[in-house]
């Protein structure tokens, strides 16, 4: 018997000390909302660098608006965080994967995973997921332009 849609995700969320209602929301908000776009999300392989990207499968996404620094954050966390990228470059969005918390194709997005959005004009436009923290109110991501980190 395999599990209950439900109860995957309790799992999933009482492992990582969120509310399994609110996050279900959150997710759901975002998979149904009318600007999320499409995307697929990749992710190196670790051990070799020139292995071909692993395709975790197909998500939605966010966009939320440009990254903006604490303000609590000195000069040297800002270029900590930066490094040598423009910050106007960065920008943050909410990424869910569309498959069931139940199912072996479910993924959550991680710093390092590469992730091709298909804009509303159907051209893909690569980004590299920088950070992300996950709380009751998603997955919340910054990423950058792939053509921005050159």
């Amino acid at each position: 018997m395999s599990p209950r849609p439900q109860d995957s995700w309790e799992q999933i969320c009482l492992a990582a000390g969120l509310d399994p209602q609110k996050r279900l929301a959150a997710r759901q908000a975002v998979l149904g909302h009318a600007d999320a776009l499409e995307c697929t999300l990749y992710r190196p392989d670790e051990h070799d660098l020139d292995a071909e990207e692993e395709d975790l499968g197909d998500a939605r996404i966010l966009f939320t608006g440009p990254f903006q620094a604490p303000e609590a954050w000195g000069d040297q966390e800002r270029e900590d965080y930066f490094g040598d990228l423009e910050p106007a470059a960065f920008v943050t969005a909410l990424i869910e994967c569309e498959a069931e918390p139940s199912s072996a194709a479910f993924f959550l997005a991680d710093a390092g995973d590469f992730v091709a959005v298909v804009s509303a004009s159907g051209e893909v436009q690569m980004y590299y997921l920088y950070d992300c923290q996950e709380d009751d109110d998603g997955l919340h991501c910054v990423l950058v332009r792939e053509d921005e980190e050159g």
